[in-house]
């Protein structure tokens, strides 16, 4: 296939104009390449790389902690279908023999292979139940533990080592230990904490290089005690998730956030619940009873839930409502997240070789136009 006429976005962060070349699976440098000549007009489009969604819960009335291949598969489609085309699904802070069928759901699925019209199914964020009760937020407090490696190693062999990531609240007992000993094999994140700025620089030095949902289940960023946030601003290695559902953060903290930290250390989550893309209503997260008003899901104690938003929407919300670029926002929403969590040797970008990912938005308002996934149109 031949995409032609699209401002395609660069691995430099650019928009240039130009054709991109598909064969088979892979983008490809030349049209002599491409065996099949099948055209699809850009005229009028951004060209960008299909989204990596590193952090959601479930949509479309499914959850990841459902445990069911269905509920995968559900959200895989969806994801899709809205230009997220590599995913990495979160679980909860559930009990160990939940999370461990959760798991083996997780690897028989991806060992099913490859299904056409689906994101591609790239790991597990296991956030929770390593997490600080003073901040736990929606996770249940009643499986909350601390960290355990040979519980971890249980889990991680049980989904055949998907796990991309593990969720860590820093100043509870055993922490400091596990990150030090686990920060080469999984991305470790600080999150659900209430860790101090010392303790955050800590948990850095020993190995920890994310931050879960910035601002959100933490300590706020104050001039006398700049806790987790001024912790993650001061270590450069640290990348930062963000979510621009025009719900958890105000626009005017994600416009000062892109200052603080540029558009190379954050990345764009949804932090999406199953009631993504339904109507409100009544749902749950975790277990736990969840209400659903607009882009609001909150527990019954008016704790916010996750969101209501995929991550396209989030990106268009950062660009459209809150005044990021649109570079900027393409580099959080794709590069980054792919980058995080080891994929950007086959996604993140449009790169002869790469697996042929790429998303068609018209530029008038960022609505989806086309989906091409692994040289396959949606």
């Amino acid at each position: 296939m031949i995409i032609k006429n699209a401002s395609v976005y660069t691995e430099d962060g650019r928009f240039l104009n130009r054709d991109i070349y598909i064969e088979g699976y892979s983008f490809t440098d030349s049209e002599e390449k491409v065996s099949d000549k099948t055209e699809v007009d850009g005229t009028g489009c951004y060209a960008i790389p299909g989204l990596t969604d590193i952090h959601f819960h479930g949509c479309k009335g499914y959850d990841f902690c459902d445990g069911t291949k269905e509920a995968i598969d559900t959200m895989a489609a969806y994801e899709a279908s809205v230009g997220v085309t590599c995913i990495v699904p979160a679980t909860m802070t559930l009990g160990e023999d939940t999370l461990f069928g959760i798991c083996q759901v997780a690897k028989e699925y991806r060992e099913e292979g490859l299904k056409e019209k689906r994101a591609r199914f790239c790991g597990i964020n296991m956030e929770g139940p390593f997490v600080a009760e003073s901040k736990k937020g929606a996770q249940n407090g009643a499986y909350i533990r601390k960290p355990d490696i040979a519980m971890f190693d249980k889990l991680n062999e049980a989904s055949g080592n998907m796990v991309k990531l593990v969720a860590i609240a820093p100043e509870v007992e055993d922490a400091m230990d596990f990150i030090e000993k686990k920060h080469n094999e999984v991305v470790i994140s600080l999150a659900h904490t209430a860790a101090g700025y010392d303790t955050a620089i800590a948990a850095f030095e020993k190995g920890a290089s994310h931050v879960t949902h910035l601002y959100n289940a933490m300590n706020p960023y104050t001039h006398r005690a700049p806790g987790l946030v001024g912790a993650a601003a001061d270590t450069h290695k640290a990348e930062v998730e963000l979510i621009c559902d025009g719900v958890h953060i105000h626009p005017a903290a994600v416009r000062t956030t892109f200052k603080i930290f540029g558009d190379d250390r954050i990345i764009l989550i949804s932090d999406s619940m199953m009631a993504t893309g339904l109507e409100d209503g009544d749902y749950s997260l975790g277990g736990q009873a969840v209400k659903v008003v607009g882009n609001l899901a909150t527990l019954e104690n008016g704790t916010i839930a996750g969101s209501a938003t995929n991550l396209m929407d989030c990106m268009r919300t950062a660009v459209l409502k809150m005044g990021i670029p649109l570079e900027s926002a393409v580099k959080c929403a794709a590069v980054n997240p792919a980058k995080s969590v080891g994929l950007y040797d086959q996604y993140g970008s449009i790169t002869p070789g790469k697996k042929a990912s790429v998303v068609l938005l018209k530029k008038e308002n960022l609505e989806l136009k086309q989906v091409v996934i692994e040289g396959k149109i949606l």
